[in-house]
């Protein structure tokens, strides 16, 4: 990997990284000034482990839907097509330790849950591919190593 790629994630070393862990990936400054930060959620290790679809599904709209009781500034929350993690967007929100908060909040609201939010045919594009109970154990096993999301590298 010798030359700078365009996506700043086929930039990172995958093989470096330990999982679970969250990380600022970048931060794009608007032509009004707001600036968007990007952070890379890292559920499961690189080339090691992956998250199951139906569950990573649910988990997706779990935090969309609850994330967002905890802060206005969340632009979005985009599953990785590795099914390694996620990447979560938030506006003019650059306080590391508080987006920490935010998500740990969000995770523990999951654990709570009684159903997927939006999870049918009318508000969903695969609403048969959804697992509440493998969202709520990947939130679990994500909570359970919260020491250990700011150390991003082995």
């Amino acid at each position: 990997m010798s030359e700078k790629m365009n996506v700043e994630s086929f930039n990172l070393d995958h093989t470096k990284v330990k999982a679970p862990y969250v990380r600022l990936a970048g931060v794009k400054k608007g032509m009004h000034g707001d600036e968007i930060y990007k952070y890379d959620v890292r559920f499961k290790q690189p080339n090691k482990a992956h998250m199951e679809m139906p569950a990573l599904h649910s988990l997706e709209h779990l935090m969309a839907e609850l994330s967002r009781n905890h802060s206005d500034k969340v632009v979005d929350i985009s599953p990785m097509g590795c099914q390694t993690g996620f990447y979560v967007s938030m506006i003019n929100h650059d306080d590391y330790e508080d987006f920490l908060r935010i998500l740990e909040e969000t995770l523990k609201d999951v654990l709570i849950q009684d159903e997927v939010p939006a999870c049918n045919e009318m508000q969903c594009g695969f609403a048969a591919s959804h697992s509440l109970e493998g969202a709520k154990e990947l939130a679990r096993e994500f909570l359970a190593k919260r020491a250990n999301w700011s150390q991003v590298f082995a």
